[in-house]
């Protein structure tokens, strides 16, 4: 019987535990998201490639799938160089961290503006990314971003 109620408490702590660190890592996953997006306005690939997982995949508004972590990188550089006023901002509109697994969703909107040979761009949509912990913080390994409206004379 002992071990049985010994048992039970170290599950409770265990949940406990979990739990209460879900608010901690959801604001760590926001100061993230903050970061990143102050990498991509500064073009930063740098900066951004260290909040992608090297498995990272990502199906990108237009639908296409980039496949890596550096392919992604290697994407970003050339939008960077064909459209140098280029910004992407995403704004958490929820995230949830799995109390099973070291695993996060986030779900927003997305905004993007640049300034094409037709003119002024904008446009953006919805997105969710998928978060992992690992032993150097969280890191993103999916992403899907759906392009939902577009303005301008390029669109």
């Amino acid at each position: 019987m002992k071990r049985l109620l010994t048992t039970m408490l170290l599950l409770t702590t265990a949940v406990v535990v979990m739990a209460a660190a879900s608010p901690k890592d959801v604001k760590t996953i926001n100061a993230a998201r903050k970061a990143f997006n102050k990498a991509i306005a500064e073009h930063d690939l740098m900066a951004m490639k260290k909040f992608l997982a090297e498995d990272y995949v990502i199906t990108i508004s237009d639908g296409s799938i980039e496949r890596s972590r550096d392919a992604h990188i290697n994407s970003f550089a050339a939008h960077f160089k064909q459209y140098p006023d280029v910004k992407y901002t995403r704004n958490p509109t929820g995230i949830q961290t799995s109390e099973a697994y070291p695993l996060a969703i986030e779900h927003g909107t997305w905004v993007g503006t640049r300034t094409t040979e037709s003119g002024p761009l904008e446009n953006g949509g919805e997105y969710t990314a998928a978060w992992r912990r690992t032993e150097h913080g969280w890191v993103i390994y999916s992403e899907l971003f759906v392009a939902l409206y577009c303005e301008g004379e390029a669109c």
